[in-house]
């Protein structure tokens, strides 16, 4: 893959005005004649985040030549899942115990955990509101199994946490499900929402999940690797709860007993207590260039699945976002 000096918001620059549209659609239907969610919707929107799911449809939806009507509907289909990938890591932190996310304490730490949780139910329940308005059953079948599977996917994460013997089979399904699954659906809705046949969904689908699973493992890198600042979480928060990701999973593998000894000890009982000597066992087995290189290789492969989309701004985009998801630092 060609090495690029670039950054979400530059790659992202031929939709600025559909992002600007889908940020008004979002806040006009967060709102509730309940207080404590408007209250809490807005904390959440001012957090930012990357917005890469919701801006996956729209840049889809542009690469296929959407017209107006189809891009209205592509813009409601970016905020549903949105609202989504919100409720999930609005429940996420509540199961996690987090504190801090994107560089500011989490909702559940602001408001407590009740009031994250039944927000975050409001928000699946608006998304679901707002599909059924759409009347489109593809939409409905692809996002009602999407949500099933990340539910799913959390559960094995659950039960994945402090067991050491997780492999790297568990640990990718754990991925499939919980974060490839909605970058997968936000492909497939940009494909349906443009009339494309069922070959083409099924194709976009496959690149959404690919470039879904080379973030994540991205991000298993940057829990070791990467600056709390940049990254506006607590570094080694993913040991600290005991979860066996694959760069520990590797050098589990190939790691010296003496690290081995220490990194099942660190996933059984949690904590960060021994994080310096992890790190070190870490970089000595090589685990965290071998989760980049896997990283490296889903893009790649994601990339490939788009040479049969008319050339233009719009793919250019798609390929550079491939791109940037695997060489960034937050």
């Amino acid at each position: 893959m060609v090495q690029a000096a670039l950054s979400v918001k530059t790659v992202l620059q031929p939709i600025v005005e559909d992002m600007q549209t889908l940020d008004a659609v979002i806040r006009r239907s967060l709102h509730s004649e309940v207080p404590l969610i408007n209250t809490i919707s807005d904390y959440i929107i001012q957090a930012g985040g990357k917005r890469l799911r919701p801006a996956l449809v729209i840049l889809l939806a542009r690469a296929l030549g959407a017209n107006a009507q189809q891009m209205a509907v592509a813009t409601d289909l970016a905020a549903i899942v949105e609202f989504i990938h919100t409720a999930t890591l609005l429940h996420d932190d509540v199961v996690d115990e987090s504190d801090m996310r994107r560089g500011r304490l989490t909702a559940n730490a602001e408001y407590g955990n009740a009031a994250a949780v039944l927000v975050g139910d409001f928000l699946y329940s608006r998304s679901f509101q707002m599909m059924t308005k759409l009347g489109l059953p593809a939409v409905m079948q692809v996002l009602a199994d999407t949500t099933n599977t990340i539910a799913e996917g959390e559960v094995l994460q659950l039960l994945n946490c402090k067991d050491p013997n997780v492999n790297e089979a568990r640990y990718m399904q754990v991925i499939d499900f919980k974060t490839a699954k909605l970058f997968e659906a936000s492909c497939k809705l940009a494909a349906i929402a443009t009339g494309q046949t069922d070959a083409d969904i099924e194709q976009l689908g496959l690149f959404g999940a690919e470039l879904g699973s080379a973030f994540q493992l991205i991000d298993d890198v940057l829990d070791y690797a990467g600056d709390s600042g940049e990254l506006g979480k607590n570094v080694g928060d993913d040991l600290r709860e005991g979860k066996p990701t694959l760069p520990l999973i590797h050098a589990m593998e190939f790691g010296s007993n003496e690290a081995k000894a220490l990194i099942r000890a660190a996933i059984e009982h949690g904590g960060t207590d021994s994080v310096g000597p992890i790190l070190g066992a870490i970089e000595s087995a090589g685990s965290l260039n071998y989760t980049r290189t896997k990283a490296h290789q889903l893009a790649d492969s994601a990339t490939q699945r788009l040479a049969g989309m008319p050339e233009g701004v719009f793919r250019t985009a798609l390929s550079q976002l491939c791109v940037v998801a695997v060489d960034r630092n937050s």
